[in-house]
């Protein structure tokens, strides 16, 4: 069965962004431009398509002219239980680097511990784990 993958317009910045979270998560990263693609609705070194492949997936592009960059309300990017416990603090933490944590990741009432935090780009993500 295949899954959705999350695809961000960026507003600009998609090269730093997906920079940053190959930095986060890790895997291979791949970028190309606007004028690799020979779009002329960019500058040509606009990203035009960039893949995050690893652990968590994830691509995306900078916007093109007359496009608006990333508005995400009412959705959360879910990490339940994608990884062991300390592989998941340690991208909650990289994450909230220059963002904002919402709920720290920590144990909850009902048992599981589990955080949100939006990264320095915007995105809002929910992460957590089973005990």
């Amino acid at each position: 069965m295949t899954a959705p993958q999350l695809y961000v317009t960026f507003p600009g910045t998609a090269r730093e962004a997906l920079v940053f979270y190959a930095d986060v998560f890790g895997g291979d990263l791949q970028l190309h431009t606007y004028g690799e693609f020979c779009r002329t609705d960019g500058p040509p070194d606009s990203i035009a398509h960039g893949v995050l492949s690893g652990p968590v997936g994830l691509a995306g592009s900078d916007a093109a002219e007359g496009e608006a960059g990333v508005r995400m309300e009412g959705v959360r990017l879910s990490l339940l239980g994608a990884a062991d416990p300390a592989v998941l603090h340690e991208w909650f933490d990289k994450l909230a680097v220059g963002g904002s944590v919402v709920d720290p990741l920590a144990p909850k009432p009902w048992g599981a511990s589990d955080g949100q935090v939006v990264d320095r780009h915007g995105l809002l993500w929910l992460i957590g784990y089973e005990s």
